[in-house]
């Protein structure tokens, strides 16, 4: 027979073993995914979290929700993520994807301009003009009039839109085709559109760029960009005639609008009604898209399930400005999720 003290060290030897096992398993999981660049700074936030919960690795890049999209679409990647919504095509290309709205925050209206304040008032009209090239003067009438008292010099207007295929465009343009027939007839509402002026960057980081190199800049990017560059960004006049910022209160009063969710889960809560004067006007939720059939199924139903969860408390998202999804979103994404199955 084996000594006691020989009896402990085969006991420890073992338990090491087993531990270092489980170990070796839990850092080989591994799931990378890649698209909006709106959602990657909370999904930066929820990396380490989610690797101290479950010991997954999570590799994601900030491509833009276009190629996103096309990167789920081709299967390089275990999950994409957008600000919008599949078109049905990119859903029948897809073969087999679900999408799941897993974060909610607002598309600022940034702008550089020497001498302005701090959060400049402007309006749907406006905005969609300066973008037509209608506007080009920070001094112009329709400006002045909406910020009475403020000191607006004549300086021309550079506006910087997004030349990758970007769910912050869709959001943006989605919400000048609601308060402007003339964009939506002219330009219309996509990932990427036909911008009449202006100067194109790719990326949140790559606008935020421009604009902050140039004087009298205007341009649309998601808010958690706008305040990590500490850009200024304007209050937007809502339905309700109040102007209003992208705080976290705003963006709540937008989703507060959501009732019912439609089958597909495809979302739009920009220019709320008057009914909630405390709304900001271009709020949007973003999707995290997953093939319903994957060999990582499991793993990305927990991942999934804590960001819908876990992830939406405020350690993780105010500092971000982004706000919890509201109960109806929450029930829906969840069912959605079990869509996700283990297959090839």
């Amino acid at each position: 027979m084996l000594k006691r003290g020989a009896v402990l060290l085969v006991v420890l030897a073992a338990a090491l073993a087993t531990a270092g096992s489980s170990l070796a398993t839990k850092q080989d999981t591994a799931l990378t995914g890649a698209g909006s660049t709106f959602v990657f700074p909370l999904v930066s936030t929820w990396t380490p979290a989610v690797d101290e919960a479950y010991g997954y690795k999570i590799t994601y890049g900030a491509i833009g929700s276009g190629g996103g999209i096309a990167a789920i679409t081709s299967r390089t990647v275990d999950f994409g993520a957008s600000d919008a919504p599949l078109s049905p095509d990119q859903a029948s290309a897809c073969k087999g994807c679900a999408q799941i709205p897993w974060a909610l925050s607002a598309t600022s209206i940034a702008y550089n301009l020497p001498g302005a304040p701090v959060h400049l008032h402007l309006s749907g009209k406006v905005l969609a003009n300066i973008f037509l090239g209608k506007i080009d003067k920070w001094n112009d009438p329709a400006i002045a009039k909406l910020n009475k008292g403020a000191t607006l010099p004549d300086l021309k207007i550079t506006p910087v839109y997004r030349s990758d295929g970007s769910g912050t465009t869709f959001n943006f343009t989605d919400y000048l085709s609601t308060v402007s027939s003339e964009w939506k007839s002219k330009v219309g509402n996509s990932t990427q559109v036909s911008f009449p002026t202006g100067v194109g960057a790719k990326g949140s980081s790559g606008v935020a760029g421009v604009v902050t190199r140039t004087d009298g800049a205007l341009t649309y990017v998601d808010v958690a960009y706008a305040l990590k560059n500490h850009i200024r960004f304007a209050a937007i006049q809502n339905a309700a005639g109040k102007y209003t910022y992208p705080g976290l209160r705003a963006i709540s009063a937008a989703a507060a609008t959501v009732s019912k969710v439609p089958a597909g889960n495809q979302l739009s809560i920009v220019n709320p009604p008057k009914s909630q004067p405390a709304a900001y006007p271009i709020c949007t939720f973003t999707y995290v898209i997953l093939p319903t059939k994957s060999a990582k199924a499991a793993e990305l139903r927990k991942f999934v399930f804590w960001a819908l969860t876990q992830g939406q408390q405020k350690q993780y998202t105010a500092k971000l400005l982004f706000v919890p999804i509201p109960k109806p979103v929450l029930v829906a994404a969840e069912k959605t999720l079990k869509q996700v199955q283990v297959g090839t």
